[in-house]
């Protein structure tokens, strides 16, 4: 047998442990907001412990987990390092990240159960992004048990804050210098090999007008009016967004959506206030800064045309693009040869329309890819989603591929 052929039986012959390992970790919750999320760290460091791996605890302090929005984070690190020579080979970081938008409504299974059926797991994160808490560590186990590397280093990363821009997580450990890999590979979400993201920007949109008693509407200035008139201004963009095109492959045009809208006392009174959050996508090739200039334009010039309105903005997400950079070919090649090998069909490398936290990385010269446990497309992984799940023939294989990689990278 080969090495590759004996780390895909290594990984066989433990499956069962690795997916009990991912169902102990979609039972601890993880709903970012409220983002407590530090129990799950110290759930995830006692199941590593107990397979070998030593994991470094990483709080962030109070006062910077407030400032981003969420209530506790501890950050997790394994570092692996392989021969006595210091400095030789490189070291390849995987990161994934533990926390999870909220359940929602609509599930027909508990959404912290781990249940398995019809060789599908269910729950929150199965498929984004703990599955590859799992990928990544029994990878790097079978790594270990049968290539048995002489130089260079794995870490592993464990995260909690990607659904709010990652600025305590990845931001905050480079910004430390406690990390700074030659390369990285971030959880996946689908087949391919993603080396470029659309970036987001975020906004809350205060409208103020007057308040009164509904009896005697004139003697008030309707916020939500005046909202309903912003959004209808932001809502057209929408069209003119669909004539930029990408020329990204798997990334098509800008959109904007708006997320949540708060505001009013009660039914018989003129509200006087409404927020709304806005969400708005932005391709590889579009300038963030030019972006969000243009939206205040259009909200403020359009709140100014209705007498005695006035806006707030603030900005409370950019997450840039994601870049290739040159670097990350030795990442793509080795995903793409064994992701052929295992799966039986090619393995394209395209961008995405999501975002993530590898955009930190590349923004800090790190090269990095997407890939890791997830269906042919992320639609059917229902992500984000009611039933979200992941087929385990999926997690088998994408670990199979992540370990037989590592085994390239570390050669």
């Amino acid at each position: 047998m080969t090495d590759y052929e004996k780390i895909d039986s290594w990984i066989d012959a433990h499956f069962d442990e690795q997916v009990a390992f991912l169902q102990a970790l979609i039972r601890v919750p993880t709903d970012t907001p409220p983002g407590n999320n530090a129990p799950h760290a110290e759930r995830t460091a006692e199941l590593l412990s107990a397979m070998g791996f030593d994991a470094e605890k990483h709080p962030v302090p109070a006062a910077d987990v407030h400032a981003a929005g969420l209530e506790s984070i501890t950050n997790l690190i394994v570092r692996r390092k392989y021969g006595n020579l210091a400095g030789a080979g490189k070291t390849v970081l995987l990161n994934a990240h533990g926390d999870v938008v909220p359940p929602g409504e609509g599930w027909t299974k508990d959404p912290y159960g781990g249940e398995i059926e019809d060789g599908k797991i269910y729950g929150r994160a199965a498929a984004v992004s703990k599955c590859d808490f799992s990928t990544f560590a029994f990878a790097v186990r079978a790594l270990e048990a049968v290539a048995k590397p002489t130089h260079g280093a794995v870490e592993l990363l464990f995260t909690y804050d990607e659904e709010f821009g990652g600025e305590v997580g990845p931001a905050w450990l480079l910004r430390h210098h406690i990390i700074h890999p030659d390369l990285m590979i971030a959880a996946g979400f689908s087949y391919q090999v993603i080396t470029a993201h659309n970036g987001c920007l975020q906004m809350e949109v205060t409208v103020h007008g007057k308040m009164a008693h509904a009896a005697i509407p004139d003697s008030g200035i309707d916020a939500l009016q005046a909202a309903n008139k912003i959004l209808t201004a932001l809502y057209a963009q929408n069209a003119l967004y669909k004539q930029i095109t990408s020329g990204v492959e798997g990334i098509t045009h800008p959109y904007l959506n708006i997320g949540t809208i708060e505001g009013g006392t009660n039914t018989n009174v003129i509200p006087g206030r409404v927020t709304f959050k806005l969400d708005r996508r932005m391709i590889p090739e579009e300038n963030p800064a030019e972006v969000e200039a243009a939206l205040r334009q259009i909200i403020e010039s359009t709140a100014a045309s209705i007498a005695g309105v006035f806006v707030d903005i603030k900005r409370i997400l950019l997450a840039r693009a994601m870049q290739p950079l040159p670097g990350n070919k030795p990442l793509v090649e080795a995903i793409q040869k064994h992701g052929r090998a295992v799966f039986g069909e090619p393995i394209p490398a395209l961008g995405t329309p999501l975002y993530t936290d590898v955009r930190l990385f590349c923004e800090a010269g790190i090269p990095g890819v997407i890939y890791g446990a997830g269906p042919r497309t992320v639609l059917k992984s229902h992500a984000k989603r009611a039933d979200e799940r992941l087929d385990l023939e999926d997690l088998r294989r994408a670990t199979k591929v992540v370990a037989r990689s590592l085994k390239d990278l570390l050669a």
